[in-house]
């Protein structure tokens, strides 16, 4: 039997125990979040805006060592582009110019003094920064960044004068990707000799508002020896830009955009998959011309350009999805140009979806050109077309709907001018074949009949119950045999419309159509 000493003696250990364990509990913990390694707590950095970063410094030796060596460098959260921007895109005066050149003038302070007094070696992975400053401030912030092997380098800035393209930049190592945006009022690159003795690593590059009138041809630029590992090229606002050549190997992805002096462009990529060319040409000049080869392209974009006088495509068979438009001055073009739209969209017959915008539909619709040489899109699954709908489209929409014999999805984006009058639709329309488009329509069924027998999906967009859609949607209807879905979208109507909406829908389910099977919606 235990004596009452022995229980005394082990009470007494058990409260010292517990004692000492409540002490070791109330003591401070170890920081287990400032031993994690640098990779690790730069990592979870990157998730939180640089000023926040910056601030971590404050905390200890350890967060401000963490801070000088922070390899992603995003000022664009603190610095907005709206304090560079100009209103109106005009020229300021000197005063007001003075005034906005300082309108933020602490920002890009904080950002030079960061990169001043940064660890000198550790490298920048990533530098983003927006501002107004002169080019020698400019300057000599990007050489602090290549000197710290900057290998993502994003610049959007404005300046009181043009500037040149930095030359720093061409022939960094480190380098992988650099964009630069000039607000106002442009940049000049670099002679052509210069500009090819570098970029030996850059992988992608980003241009926008180059002033080109003293070097208008950049015909031997993007090659295989000045840029063999670029695998992205962004040209924006070449002003000047009269003949562009494009012929590197690794090229995968390429945008060309507002660029309306260009006269010549050829494009030899083995590796492109996207191509995006959109507002060029100069519309207003003869001999103009395009030639492409890129066997491997699976993405065309090809958008408010002007027709040139010649367009040599080679191999695009492999294109699954284009988007095709134009940009006309006159309404009857020269055969030369009619050939350019032609070999286009022969170019482009193998897709799988197709795009074509209102001044295509345009072109298409008042030449009798096309009826003869539209080439068919046999594998053409998806077609969007935009349109004005007026009575002189009709032909060109069969000549479309006769070129695409498998097609399952159509959607028809009527583009509504409201100066023009378009007689409305009545009851009749839904009950006579006696309309001159009508009548058309019913014209047609017979060479439309591989087109008709495999559409399953109509959507129009801003139907507005005129007589060109009412004919061409009755027509769909009444001989559309696969057809599973229609759906009229009549866009922003007033209360009172809803009548009109039940009147239409109610004709429409009494008409007899040719797929049981077809749902009927109205928006």
């Amino acid at each position: 039997m235990e004596t009452r000493s022995a229980k005394k003696r082990k009470l007494s250990i058990f409260y010292s125990n517990n004692n000492n364990n409540n002490e070791e509990e109330q003591q401070p913990g170890n920081d287990y979040i400032s031993e994690l390694p640098d990779a690790v707590l730069h990592h979870i950095l990157f998730l939180l805006p640089i000023k926040t970063v910056a601030q971590t410094s404050v905390l200890s030796k350890r967060w401000r060592s963490l801070w000088s060596t922070f390899p992603d460098l995003d000022f664009t959260t603190f610095n907005p582009v709206a304090t560079i921007s100009h209103p109106n895109g005009s020229r300021k005066s000197h005063a007001h110019s003075s005034h906005s050149h300082s309108s933020n003038p602490k920002g890009i302070d904080f950002i030079s003094q960061i990169l001043t007094l940064r660890n000198k070696h550790s490298d920048i992975r990533v530098l983003r920064f927006r501002g107004r400053l002169s080019f020698s401030r400019l300057n000599g912030m990007i050489r602090r960044a290549i000197r710290h092997n900057v290998q993502e380098l994003d610049v959007d800035v404005a300046t009181d004068d043009y500037f040149n393209f930095p030359r720093c930049v061409i022939a960094s190592k480190s380098l992988r990707v650099f964009k630069m945006r000039s607000r106002y009022p442009g940049f000049r690159l670099a002679p052509t000799s210069i500009m090819k003795s570098g970029f030996q690593s850059l992988q992608s590059l980003s241009l926008s508002l180059i002033i080109l009138y003293n070097q208008p041809s950049l015909s031997d630029l993007f090659s295989d020896s000045s840029f063999p590992l670029l695998k992205k090229l962004s040209l924006d606002a070449c002003f000047g830009l009269k003949i562009l050549n494009v012929g590197c190997r690794a090229l995968e992805d390429l945008s060309l955009e507002n660029c309306f002096q260009l006269q010549c462009l050829e494009i030899s990529c083995l590796k492109l998959e996207r191509l995006r060319v959109a507002s060029c040409f100069d519309a207003y000049i003869a001999r103009s011309w395009v030639k492409i080869e890129a066997p491997k392209v699976r993405s065309v974009v090809w958008e408010y350009n002007a027709v040139t006088d010649g367009c040599f495509v080679v191999n695009l068979s492999g294109v699954d999805e284009a988007s095709v438009g134009f940009f006309v001055l006159q309404e009857h073009l020269s055969v030369p140009k009619l050939q350019t739209v032609s070999n286009l969209l022969m170019a482009l017959s193998h897709v799988r979806r197709l795009t074509l915008e209102i001044q295509c539909v345009e072109i298409i619709s008042n030449n009798n050109y096309f009826a003869v040489y539209l080439q068919p899109f046999n594998n053409l699954e998806s077609l969007e077309l935009h349109t004005g709908f007026n009575k002189n489209n009709v032909p060109g929409l069969a000549c479309i709907f006769k070129s695409s014999p498998l097609l399952r999805t159509l959607i028809l984006r009527i583009i509504n001018d409201y100066k023009i009058e378009r007689r409305k639709w009545n009851k009749d329309l839904w009950d006579m074949s006696a309309t001159e488009e009508e009548q058309y329509w019913e014209s047609q069924a017979e060479a439309l009949k591989s087109f008709l027998h495999n559409l399953k999906v109509v959507k129009i967009h801003g139907f507005l119950e005129c007589e060109n859609e009412v004919s061409l949607a009755k027509f769909l209807l009444k001989h559309g045999k696969a057809l599973e879905e229609m759906t009229l979208c009549t866009g922003r109507c007033k209360a009172r419309d809803s009548l009109r909406r039940q009147k239409i829908r109610s004709q429409i389910m009494g008409f007899s159509w040719a797929s049981s099977n077809a749902k009927i919606t109205i928006q």
